[in-house]
């Protein structure tokens, strides 16, 4: 069953057809509000900051084009995907966290409640962060701020990250699919015209036939790479798992065997998010000096930084290491969110407690040092396929193309976000669709 057909199935149920209308009502509220946008901001100007900044760019992604309007949904859902992120962290760090986690439901309404705290404080320092580095560009976005403009502006940027924040959950929780995740396809999709016809007036000329080669490569790297990422979303190892036999009711029960799924990519576009937090880092602090004096060391720092650390720079050993540390550091947080996310020692002791075993290995500590070792092997290969999306590719469909590398909205990561949101929508509304067809049976 293809999407499109589940999604006519659902629209046939009165329950299925009103959680896709709350859903779709819920994502046009949001792209109404990101195009509401600060009044202070000069759109000139972000216009030419967003256009020299790749990395913005891809921050701009996430917040479905509110960051480039400076929109009352300009931070997106990304506090709130840190506060997320630190807080699994935290479940490794402390144990007292860890144990609530294993509360069940109580437990994880109390994470849940903590991570709601912890946008509103990332949310106001980020935005925060956001109102000086658009008083330090060149020209500058916002002008001169007393107090209470700055206040201003740093309540209603938290206001609306809390409004999405909430927005996310409640999709969650009445309508069809991820909440959060929906939010973010849905700024990507909504943009997605305006994206392609930037792409079209900048490289049309009116030259007929040639001027359009250019998108037919473009059209014909994407089809490819978007049949090449459903089949590694969709790709697992599948570990055998064996049930011990044992007595139920006064008889033996024999032996049931199955398997154990590990993703290949297993964490997702959370690496990417990483990646893109730190490589930005040091533009943000650089643009912190840009007031300073000229004839300082550290301007001189800041200017360097502001015209090399980029992944298009003219400077071309810069480029690459740029690119090089990017895709490090992609690869290295794959490693590192699977191992938060998965835990092989929980994984060993949950099949010794349900009698399960992996043939030929044994139960506990052997069995996790196993499914360690395979997921390594899997992880790597993750590991690989995430930094080729987000590094290598636009690199080889720009030089394939010829479409500069800053004016290609549909990335790999774009993709791999569409995709990944799809496929899992799908298979939650073909859960939703078994599940009534089996209760109408039983009726």
């Amino acid at each position: 069953m293809n999407l499109l057909e589940a999604l006519i199935n659902a629209i046939r149920l009165p329950e299925l057809r009103n959680k896709i209308l709350f859903t779709g009502g819920i994502l046009v509220v949001f792209r109404l509000f990101s195009n509401v946008t600060i009044p202070l901001a000069s759109q000139g100007a972000l216009a030419n900051l967003f256009n020299n900044q790749a990395l913005l760019g891809l921050l701009d992604l996430f917040s479905g084009g509110g960051l480039s309007r400076f929109s009352v949904v300009a931070m997106g859902m990304n506090p709130y995907i840190n506060a997320t992120i630190i807080m699994q962290l935290m479940t490794v760090i402390s144990e007292r966290i860890k144990e609530i986690q294993k509360e069940g439901e109580a437990g994880r309404r109390r994470i849940q409640r903590w991570s709601r705290y912890l946008t509103v404080a990332l949310g106001a320092g980020q935005a925060y962060g956001f109102t000086v580095l658009f008083q330090n560009t060149t020209p500058a976005i916002l002008g001169p701020l007393d107090w209470f403009q700055r206040l201003q502006i740093i309540l209603v940027l938290t206001a609306g990250t809390v409004m999405l924040m909430w927005f996310g959950e409640l999709i969650t929780e009445y309508g069809i699919g991820n909440g959060v995740s929906l939010i973010i396809f849905a700024g990507i999709i909504g943009r997605g015209p305006q994206g392609v016809a930037a792409v079209f007036g900048s490289k049309s000329a009116g030259g007929g036939l040639a001027d359009y080669i250019p998108f037919i490569l473009f059209g014909l790297v994407a089809l490819v790479m978007t049949a090449v990422i459903i089949e590694v979303q969709q790709a697992v190892r599948k570990i055998p798992i064996q049930s011990a036999q044992r007595v139920a009711g006064g008889r033996e029960v024999g032996r049931r065997a199955s398997f154990l799924p590990l993703r290949v990519n297993h964490a997702g576009v959370i690496p990417i998010i990483f990646a893109i937090s730190v490589m930005f880092l040091p533009t943000i602090v650089a643009n912190y000096f840009n007031a300073a004096p000229t004839t300082t060391w550290y301007y001189q720092a800041a200017k360097w930084v502001q015209g090399n650390f980029s992944p298009s720079t003219s400077n071309v050993p810069m480029a690459i290491t740029y690119n090089g540390l990017y895709f490090l550091l992609t690869f290295g947080f794959t490693y590192f969110y699977t191992a938060i996310t998965f835990d092989v020692n929980d994984v060993a002791d949950n099949l010794k407690r349900y009698s399960s075993f992996i043939p030929g290995i044994r139960p506990g500590r052997p069995t996790a040092d196993y499914l360690q070792a395979v997921m390594n092997r899997v992880t790597f290969v993750g590991a690989l396929f995430l930094g080729f999306i987000t590094v290598v590719l636009p690199i080889a469909t720009s030089k394939i193309s010829g479409i500069n590398q800053q004016q290609m909205y549909l990335g790999g990561t774009a993709i791999l976000i569409v995709v990944g949101v799809a496929l899992d929508t799908m298979k939650q509304l073909q859960t939703q669709l078994v599940m009534r067809q089996y209760r109408g049976f039983i009726k």
